[in-house]
């Protein structure tokens, strides 16, 4: 008898703990219940840590995450407002405010990021294809850039080194899909806490292309410095050799005066020096007849002299001046 009573005392014992493990359950801090009775939700949902207690064996918990998770899209594929074809990939947080609600039409994690990746790629490519690609890429308007402190006026009248104007920039195209999107995803229970362009390129198919407009438009740019350049060394050039000729005509002219002055000054010279009587006058005529007399004659020079010449008349007298070596 008092086996079969300790017997059943176990059992009941076993049964008892049995269903107070089945009726008790602990809440974390990261954690919020939904209790479902036969798949269906029961009461209000659980949100503060600690131990709980529900119906054993009829009631299920059901635990959902209260922190705040990730979201991370997949790159993809879409057109902006001037046509081209960009690779966007987001990334996103965003927390379970109504766990009912989520538990209702989510269900679990899986599902909601499933929901999400619909939400968010939707609400993206209709902001991408209401802007044009500059207002994607660039952050903030009225931005003024760096410029090359050697840059002249007339480069700075070009433009050049300016940015694109653009009216909102990315941060205004991001807040328009987070609030789009948080609209959406509050009646699933879920609250949007962020959404941001993680990466932004140009699709592959396009990429050459646009390199090599890049390309040709730097080309362009370089090729009318080059012709400015040009066009300025031309022009440095041609004043140059202006002002070159200029010099060397004034100079010419300077060297013309001074060497006529001299002339002049040298004829008053030989004319006061050899005016004075008439034996001056012929000395001054018998030594430029011995210079003419130098400069036209050389070592085996043949002459054909008139006997009336004054030259003939010189080397005579000169030859009869010699005295006679045999004497």
């Amino acid at each position: 008898m008092k086996s079969y009573l300790i017997v059943g005392s176990s059992i009941l014992a076993a049964l008892v703990g049995v269903t107070l493990y089945s009726a008790l359950y602990t809440v974390n801090e990261v954690e919020q219940v939904v209790i479902t009775q036969f798949g269906k939700p029961v009461g209000e949902p659980i949100r503060e840590a600690g131990i709980q207690l529900k119906m054993p064996f009829v009631q299920q918990v059901n635990f959902i995450d209260k922190r705040v998770l990730e979201w991370e899209g997949t790159p993809s594929d879409m057109p902006t407002k001037d046509k081209l074809y960009i690779s966007v990939s987001l990334y996103a947080r965003w927390q379970v405010t109504d766990p009912l609600q989520y538990f209702l039409r989510l269900g679990d994690e899986r599902s909601a990021q499933s929901r999400l990746d619909d939400i968010f790629g939707s609400e993206t490519r209709n902001a991408v294809a209401t802007h044009e690609l500059i207002e994607i890429i660039r952050t903030t308007k009225d931005r003024q850039p760096l410029r090359d402190s050697s840059l002249t006026e007339a480069e700075k009248e070009q433009n050049i080194g300016s940015l694109v104007p653009i009216n909102m920039g990315r941060l205004v195209v991001e807040q328009d899909i987070f609030n789009a999107a948080a609209k959406k995803v509050k009646v699933f229970g879920i609250e949007l806490m962020d959404i941001r362009f993680k990466r932004i390129n140009y699709n592959e198919s396009v990429r050459p292309k646009i390199y090599e407009r890049m390309i040709s438009e730097r080309r362009q740019i370089a090729e009318r410095f080059l012709s400015e350049g040009k066009g300025e060394a031309a022009r440095i050039q041609g004043n140059r050799e202006r002002d070159l000729d200029k010099i060397q005509s004034e100079a010419y002219r300077a060297v013309t005066e001074i060497r006529g002055k001299a002339d002049a000054k040298a004829a008053a010279i030989y004319a006061s020096a050899y005016n004075k009587n008439d034996q001056a006058v012929a000395f001054y005529a018998f030594t430029r007849s011995l210079q003419a007399l130098e400069l036209a004659l050389s070592q085996n020079t043949t002459l054909v002299l008139s006997t009336d010449s004054e030259l003939f008349q010189y080397l005579q007298h000169t030859q009869a001046s010699e005295p006679n070596p045999k004497n």
